[in-house]
């Protein structure tokens, strides 16, 4: 798997971009941003074609790129998880953006775009329909809001730190130790390390 990032908008939101391999055309997205500007940028530039975007949850840092995306690939799905969906056209949630959704996902749903498998994994606490995605396969796990180095998600927008926290350990702290992480926000890190080090969950 090709993995490019780009970090966008005020909130420096990591968006990931997803391929088979160097030459694939076609792509994953993985949250737009606040801004997706660059991200539009990015994928004219590369001659790529994005089959679909996955939002992790329904924050505006992540998910208010989507219109300009659409705007200029119509074309591409977008996948939330059931419980965030109303987030995408709630004025409270998303400064009165109206994203329709093209797939709802739920816990152990597969997400199978651009040649690239993903297995949802349900985490909630940081907001109640937040997903982190996992690909065995390659020993990788996107992991939202959830999870950061040495840190873990806010949860005073909604969210519930108990909830939270057994996300991680339930979820999360039961992959392989090697698995890489890569994050909402921040730079990536690893199963083993969190384990270790993530004052949050000692």
């Amino acid at each position: 798997m090709k993995i490019d990032y780009l970090i966008l908008g005020a909130f420096e939101t990591n968006c990931y971009i997803l391929r088979l391999n160097e030459t694939a055309k076609e792509c994953l997205i993985i949250d737009t941003g606040l801004e997706a500007g660059r991200l539009i940028e990015f994928l004219k530039q590369n001659n790529l074609n994005p089959a679909a975007v996955v939002l992790t949850h329904g924050h505006p840092d992540h998910v208010a790129g989507v219109t300009i995306l659409r705007e200029n690939f119509p074309d591409t799905k977008v996948y939330i998880h059931k419980l965030d969906a109303e987030m995408l056209t709630s004025s409270l949630d998303n400064c009165s953006l109206s994203i329709v959704p093209t797939l709802f996902l739920e816990d152990q749903s597969v997400i199978s775009e651009a040649g690239i498998k993903l297995k949802v994994l349900h985490t909630p606490g940081h907001t109640q329909g937040g997903i982190c995605l996992y690909s065995k396969d390659e020993g990788i796990v996107f992991t939202d809001d959830t999870l950061f180095a040495d840190s873990v998600g806010r949860t005073d927008l909604g969210g519930n730190m108990a909830q939270l926290i057994k996300s991680i350990r339930e979820k999360l702290f039961t992959l392989p130790d090697d698995t890489k992480v890569y994050p909402g926000h921040g730079p990536a890190t690893t199963i083993a390390h969190e384990k270790a080090n993530n004052q949050f969950l000692q």
